[in-house]
């Protein structure tokens, strides 16, 4: 099985709990994950994808080590069989909620976190 296959079914898993997997991309921070999870509730998660027995390279493992400290789950995955276990950890995990509104005194509903 291939990287992108792994990748897809993640996805679809994702989709199908309700949620949204974007692929990531960080110009300026290289070695940061491929896709972000984001689940109902304020669910939040990195996933590294990986073809089969691969391995994150020196860079990606000190980007997760940087993600984990702020307190952030990453997860490496080569084997779609572990995908449900992401997910259910990644339900697991407490919510990201924003209790104000960040833009004070503007009038515009897009900027106001809840």
């Amino acid at each position: 099985m291939r990287e992108k296959q792994i990748e897809q079914k993640l996805v679809r898993a994702v989709r199908a709990a309700g949620g949204l997997c974007p692929k990531f991309v960080s110009p300026g921070l290289a070695g940061m994950p491929d896709r972000l999870i984001l689940l109902p509730g304020g669910r939040f998660a990195f996933v590294e994808v990986k073809a089969p027995g691969e391995k994150p390279r020196a860079l990606q493992l000190h980007r997760h080590a940087q993600l984990r400290a702020l307190g952030f789950s990453v997860f490496v995955l080569d084997d779609p069989a572990r995908v449900p276990v992401i997910l259910d950890h990644t339900d697991r995990v407490p919510p990201i909620h924003a209790t104000s509104d960040c833009n004070e005194g503007e009038s515009n509903e897009t900027n106001r976190l809840t």
